[in-house]
């Protein structure tokens, strides 16, 4: 059955826009504690509840085979809008940080509803030639993740950022557009197959099975620093910019993951997937090393790190995804993936708590490399899944 030539660009547009709610918060922060007094950890609380609540969502999604149940696009524009909903309530929270938290839960869970979901409806029509169109898929996340700082930078007139209030509605009236494009635009399948029931035996697999292993547990590691290191970014930032230029050296930053992961999709397909998220693994582990030289280096080479480290912190993702579904047995490959990433985005949520901490007791040229503990832990342990020969 051929498919139709709008069905990715639908997927990927709407992917952008749905999962722009992830970070809708992070961006207007600095306007939260200042108009709302939040105590300086409550970005590393807002942003764990987002993970936590997109875990909890993640496992009732699969639990209930919602995406199996209801058409797929339905359940994307269900949770596009809520999420849409629920982000703009953010501006009646009124400086409440347990009604916030809660909010930013709902938003995570939401998400369960738009991420994979969104990631279901592509593959039940690119069978052949998934890699690059996952790389293209996760890079629209990517970008999606990146976009509130984009509005908060460049929505405004020239001398100012724009509101804080309106970078929040503009991101749940984008979510919601997002929604009803992929359910007015994007046919089902009718040949598409029907999800597998979550078993528990795959928590075993991941495990026991060595390969299996290699790919999963590499993923814990890039897992570690991806979202602490999102959340870090405008930390990052601030300490060499001031201003929008502040929100806009985070929005490039994170955006420049879309090269990775693009990039690495047409590259995996010449070296193969575990080659390309060592590389990618290994630069951006190298650039967590580097970031006390970098924090002090001139502004030019300071801001080709951001944008390195940027660009490989996330390449690999779509590699993993790759490599977890190819060394998974078929029948419990639904399993796998769930229960990977459930237990990769609870990782995220230690990591960010233990750096938001760190960095408010010392300065950032020392927490930063310790980030590169992820990477070299999944450089370690994806060895079984490379060549032999060349770089291992």
């Amino acid at each position: 059955m051929a498919v139709p030539r709008r069905v990715l660009p639908v997927i990927v547009l709407s992917q952008f826009a749905g999962t722009s709610l992830w970070f809708a918060v992070n961006a207007v922060m600095p306007d939260l504690q200042q108009a709302w007094g939040l105590p300086p950890e409550s970005v590393g609380m807002l942003t764990s509840a987002v993970q936590l609540g997109f875990v909890t969502g993640t496992l009732v999604f699969a639990l209930l085979m919602l995406a199996d149940r209801f058409p797929p696009s339905r359940v994307f524009l269900a949770c596009s809008l809520l999420g849409a909903a629920v982000n703009a309530a953010t501006l009646l929270a009124n400086g409440q940080l347990a009604v916030l938290v809660l909010l930013r839960f709902a938003v995570g869970f939401l998400l369960a509803g738009i991420y994979p979901v969104g990631m279901k409806i592509a593959a039940s029509w690119y069978r052949e030639g998934l890699g690059a169109a996952m790389g293209v898929l996760i890079g629209a996340l990517v970008l999606g993740t990146a976009l509130p700082h984009g509005l908060r930078a460049f929505a405004g007139p020239a001398s100012a950022a724009a509101p804080w209030q309106a970078v929040v509605l503009g991101v749940s009236l984008l979510a919601a557009l997002g929604g009803l494009a992929t359910a007015l635009l994007v046919p089902a399948n009718p040949h598409a197959a029907r999800g597998g029931r979550i078993t528990p035996r795959a928590l075993g697999l991941i495990w026991s099975d060595r390969r299996l292993r290699a790919s999963v547990f590499g993923y814990f590691g890039h897992m570690w620093e991806l979202y602490a290191f999102y959340v870090l970014v405008p930390f990052v930032a601030a300490t060499r910019l001031e201003g929008i230029a502040v929100s806009a050296g985070a929005f490039w930053a994170i955006a420049a993951g879309f090269v990775g992961c693009a990039g690495g999709g047409l590259l995996a397909r010449r070296f193969g997937s575990a080659r390309v998220a060592q590389m990618q693994l290994a630069c951006s582990g190298a650039c967590c090393l580097a970031a006390p030289l970098m924090l002090a280096a001139p502004i030019v080479l300071f801001l080709a790190w951001l944008l390195l480290w940027g660009a490989t912190v996330v390449g690999d993702s779509p590699q993993f995804s790759t490599l977890t579904a190819q060394n998974a047995p078929p029948q419990v490959v639904g399993s796998v993936l769930t229960f990977t990433n459930c237990i990769g985005f609870a990782i995220s949520v230690v990591s960010i708590e233990l750096f938001v901490r760190a960095t408010q007791a010392w300065p950032p040229a020392l927490v930063l490399p310790w980030l590169a503990l992820g990477p070299l832990f999944g450089l370690w342990m994806l060895r079984p899944l490379l060549p032999a020969r060349g770089l291992t």
